[in-house]
């Protein structure tokens, strides 16, 4: 089976990415929305993606990953979650400014060097976001988690993971003090009490970034 270049790896984690924290397929055209680029671009990448064994999928349906693709995409998840817990620890980013930088580098740096890193920061099992790191073997520790839009009044939680989607949202809930580790209670539907005893509003595009335990 030929490795999927870059490129085709960005589809794999994206459409991995996907199902980690909602059960629906991703389809075609949300794939696209993801990657910012033309569906007729998917279209072909979904065709020779298909082809290479790392999807399965029909004309006109959700695309799902084969256990080659998945461990594919596993494989580059990790090296970018790794990435970005070093960039964090090691090298004074904030979290709002690691993706990018874990974008490039995920496709460059050699199995050696990703394997100290790994050793050197204990091995981790999330990144600064709460996103799983997945081990070797693509395997995670799955944590029973609830969006905080759909968590109900009076529902008390500890973060789990935060959506790296959209760097104002990181930097406003780290000037709340708001991150994985957090413990929060739903007050209402836009209000969370945080430990302290501290009240928070927050707004719906913050409300869909945030996972708790459920």
């Amino acid at each position: 089976m030929k490795p999927p270049t870059p490129a085709a790896e960005d589809y794999l984690k994206t459409i991995y990415a996907h199902t980690e924290w909602q059960p629906e397929p991703i389809t075609p055209k949300v794939l696209a929305d993801r990657l910012g680029i033309a569906p007729s671009s998917v279209t072909e990448m979904v065709k020779k993606l298909a082809a290479g064994g790392f999807i399965a999928h029909v004309p006109y349906g959700p695309l799902t990953l084969t256990a080659a693709g998945r461990l594919r995409a596993t494989a580059v998840v990790r090296r970018h979650r790794l990435i970005e817990t070093w960039l964090v620890r090691e090298l004074g980013y904030t979290w709002d400014e690691v993706h990018d930088e874990a974008e490039v580098l995920e496709h460059s740096i050699s199995d050696r060097l990703l394997e100290a890193i790994d050793a050197h920061l204990g091995r981790p099992t999330s990144d600064p976001h709460g996103d799983l790191i997945p081990a070797a073997d693509g395997s995670t520790a799955r944590v029973p988690a609830v969006l905080l839009a759909d968590a109900a009044t009076g529902h008390t939680g500890t973060v789990l993971r935060v959506s790296d989607r959209d760097p104002a949202i990181l930097r406003s809930l780290a000037e709340a003090g708001i991150g994985p580790g957090s413990s929060l209670t739903v007050l209402d539907a836009g209000t969370v009490r945080l430990a302290a005893g501290v009240p928070h509003s927050f707004s719906p595009d913050v409300a869909a970034s945030v996972w708790l335990t459920s």
